[in-house]
């Protein structure tokens, strides 16, 4: 965005679960275009492990924008598919650009347990283990029942993450690091290597789970019409990884290179080395 162009924030973590935010936007989008606003950021649109509770970072399911009944309900904490495309237009009809906020690094609220060999790691050095590899209980299963295969028939399981935080057999958190699998290299070195965050760990090697993410990624510019991206927790996301996603998605969508990367870090030269890692596909947001 230009220096002369003003984008909001249009949500705050601590809404109300009453599934309205869609509605108020197409209801002040008049309103925002007089104080001079020209892009909007919204939460993320999609089900969340916690249904109209849960704040979008949870993910459950990029493709249920407020559609399916899963996970308590249809609607998100924000509303219906429907509510979220008039929202958008209603916002683009008035120039107002639309920044999507898109969360990729993990999937939470797993529909199965599924048993798999894990070496148990220290939280404050992901490097070291504490313990050998051994078999546990992990929600890693995740197929959707709700939505039955709509717009995709991909389903995920433990062999598409690298690892997890919970052990259901044994109703103990720790970090768990399936077997066969290591953490990124292309990540914060932040507690020796930042690539787990929460849930279970999206594992951006895996070639199924790029052409998923590349599939729902134009599928979803596609249905929505945005205009860009703001793209959650990437200092555990491969910054290999976005360079060439980020342009595929310019391609099929038809929003400009609108894309601004969330980044946490007091270290402005750690910044900078990320942007030149991912060749300065997007600006950072610290």
């Amino acid at each position: 965005m230009a220096r002369n162009e003003t984008l909001i924030q249009y949500f705050e973590w601590d809404l109300g679960p009453d599934c309205r935010l869609w509605r108020q936007v197409s209801a002040q989008a008049g309103f925002l275009k007089r104080l001079g606003i020209t892009g909007v950021w919204l939460p993320p649109a999609f089900k969340g492990q916690g249904g109209c509770q849960d704040t979008g970072y949870g993910v459950y399911d990029l493709y249920d924008l407020g559609e399916f009944r899963q996970k308590g309900g249809i609607p998100t904490k924000y509303g219906t598919r429907k509510q979220y495309l008039s929202a958008i237009s209603a916002l683009q009809k008035r120039d107002i650009q639309v920044l999507a906020d898109i969360v990729l690094n993990h999937r939470m609220g797993a529909d199965h347990t599924e048993t798999v060999q894990v070496w148990t790691v220290d939280r404050m050095n992901r490097e070291r283990i504490l313990q050998d590899q051994h078999p546990v209980d992990v929600w890693t299963a995740f197929t959707f029942p709700g939505r039955q295969g709509k717009y995709s028939g991909f389903q995920w399981h433990w062999q598409d993450f690298t690892g997890t935080d919970m052990d259901d057999g044994h109703g103990s958190r720790q970090i768990l690091l399936f077997e066969g699998k290591h953490w990124n290299p292309n990540v914060s070195p932040e507690l020796g290597n930042f690539d787990y965050v929460m849930g279970a760990d999206v594992d951006f090697t895996n070639e199924e789970v790029h052409q998923e993410l590349y599939s729902w990624g134009k599928w979803y510019t596609e249905t929505t019409g945005v205009n860009g991206f703001r793209l959650d927790s990437l200092k555990s996301i491969d910054s290999h990884f976005f360079e060439q996603w980020l342009k595929a998605m310019h391609q099929t969508g038809n929003h400009p290179d609108l894309f601004i990367g969330e980044y946490w870090s007091g270290d402005v030269f750690v910044l900078k080395n990320y942007l030149e890692q991912c060749r300065r596909c997007m600006r950072l947001m610290d």
